[in-house]
């Protein structure tokens, strides 16, 4: 399974919404998918399955604003511990 496929398996686990999958535009917070419990619970479980360090306080919304944005973050974070 690819970084892309977990890390929408789990918003969508965290989200409860399928729709995660599908709409990489998807506006998280805008639609009150996200919101700050649901985001340090995402932390903590992408911190589990990647081993990345990612820190509430140096967190904000926009950065995950979309499942296309969390993918590509969570994928930059995972290549840099990679050593890419």
């Amino acid at each position: 399974m690819s970084v892309a496929e977990q890390v929408l398996d789990t918003l969508a686990r965290v989200t409860q919404v399928d729709e995660v999958r599908t709409n990489p535009d998807l506006r998280l917070y805008d639609l009150h998918l996200l919101d700050s419990l649901s985001t340090v619970e995402l932390m903590v479980s992408f911190s589990e399955q990647f081993g990345v360090e990612l820190s509430p306080a140096e967190f904000e919304p926009e950065q995950w604003a979309t499942p296309s944005k969390i993918v590509h973050d969570i994928e930059q974070r995972v290549g840099a511990g990679n050593g890419r």
